[in-house]
């Protein structure tokens, strides 16, 4: 009998689950990641034409995202530190035989990691959902280190203030505060705080330099491991260590300032389609947009085949118009591209033919006219139909004025294919001048 229960004993005690197993598996913890997964859902889901089919422009707005995430973060940190005081079981856990930085981090650990995880697992769901439509280059993982460990940075420290003030109202206040503090006084380019703002807002073009995720993470962190050790830890000169290294992280962000920032190569080249007059030039991130961009144009390109006095080609690049035409810009995403394709390729190939032209700042009355009537054999606006049908049932001078340009448009069309040339090769001749001297009339 007594074998019997001896045989039975291991198997009927069983061991207590670890404190932090339980906080994350049953505790608040889930729920604050959830809140982080969710909102950060709600924020991107919004928006998706802004960044699908953009790496850059995904990254940008993950990275962005923390202005509301971090305080999010801050406050779910804030309110588990409150939960004691709210269940008056302070005095028994002051009771407890472990130390006191053991039982804050039991209970601040899971909730920072949740909260990190949330957000690791929103920014690879918005990666996945912009793959199928990206252009150029690859996924930018770059912020994603620094960006998670100042979600769980801000856990922590709101961990710690949700200990310290004995308020129900410090988790919602102190998300406002984080708000603002992160949405306002860091927006100043040229104040220190600027480049200390793990939301500091960034362009769809812009890349960290190596070293920038790994001085925020000390930064953010450092400040954060700070406040635990000086809340928690038997030795609390200890927490002069972190404090000592955030400081270092943060002196050395400052004093980068915009050196912590450069360019992506890609958006500095131009890729080319040079079997066209003019030639087809894209910047090298939307390299996947030349097809695209060139069946757009193929109807201006075919009648403009032995026209001279061209530019060279279309391109993004900034500078003047003697050898080269502004291609219409395919930036921000989500106006004229959306989720990788052309929006409106009507009106992509008309901005391209007005860009041809180069009357941008020309009021000359007759040199609106020419262009109108250029405009409309090579690529009319989506709108012309419409101002047509405005003026045939419009005043008599309006009426009359639609009669005429009708008629332009008919002897131009009804050209042979050498007068025309001679015709467009008169009139692009033109281009950058505001006046029409040498375009024979119609």
């Amino acid at each position: 009998m007594t074998a019997v229960t001896e045989g039975r004993a291991p198997s009927a005690r069983r061991r207590a689950p670890h404190p932090v197993r339980a906080e994350a598996v049953r505790g608040f913890a889930p729920f604050a990641g959830a809140a982080v997964l969710l909102t950060l859902g709600v924020m991107l889901g919004g928006s998706g034409t802004k960044w699908q089919g953009d790496w850059g422009a995904t990254a940008a707005d993950l990275h962005t995202a923390l202005l509301i995430l971090v305080p999010l973060a801050a406050a779910a940190g804030c309110w588990q530190g409150g939960r004691e005081r709210r269940r008056r079981t302070e005095e028994l856990w002051a009771a407890a035989v472990r130390p006191p930085l053991t039982g804050f981090l039991a209970s601040a650990l899971p909730t920072a990691v949740w909260v990190a995880a949330g957000y690791l697992t929103g920014a690879a769901l918005a990666l996945l959902a912009c793959w199928p439509y990206a252009l150029g280059g690859g996924p930018r993982l770059g912020l994603l280190p620094g960006d998670t460990v100042a979600m769980a940075s801000a856990s922590l420290a709101g961990q710690v203030l949700g200990r310290v003030v004995p308020t129900r109202l410090a988790a919602p206040l102190l998300a406002v505060a984080g708000y603002v503090g992160l949405g306002v006084l860091p927006r100043r380019p040229s104040g220190a705080s600027h480049e200390l703002s793990p939301a500091r807002v960034i362009g769809d073009h812009q890349l960290p330099v190596w070293w920038q995720p790994g001085a925020m993470a000390v930064w953010t962190g450092g400040l954060a491991l700070a406040a635990v050790l000086a809340y928690a830890a038997r030795r609390r000169a200890t927490a002069l260590l972190p404090l000592a290294a955030a400081v270092a992280a943060g002196t050395l962000l400052v004093q980068t300032g915009e050196g912590l920032w450069h360019s992506d190569p890609l958006s500095r080249r131009q890729v080319c389609d040079t079997s066209t007059t003019p030639a087809i030039c894209v910047n090298a991130r939307y390299a996947g947009l030349l097809p695209q961009v060139k069946e757009a144009l193929s109807g201006i390109t075919d009648k403009l085949a032995g026209v001279e006095n061209l530019p060279e080609r279309w391109d993004d690049l900034p500078g003047g118009r003697d050898d080269r035409a502004h291609l219409p810009m395919v930036t921000p995403i989500g106006w004229s591209v959306v989720r990788g394709r052309l929006a409106d390729p009507r009106q992509y190939a008309w901005e391209a033919v007005a860009a041809l032209e180069g009357h941008e700042e020309c009021d000359d009355p007759r040199v609106l006219e020419l262009d109108e009537l250029v405009e409309h054999y090579l690529a009319p606006s989506p709108a012309e139909a419409h101002f047509d049908d405005l003026y045939r049932h419009g005043t008599k001078a309006q009426r009359a004025e639609q009669r005429r340009t009708e008629a332009a448009r008919a002897r131009l069309t009804a050209m042979s294919g050498k007068e025309r040339r001679a015709w467009l090769s008169a009139y692009f001749a033109t281009a950058g001048r505001c006046d029409a001297e040498g375009v024979p009339a119609l």
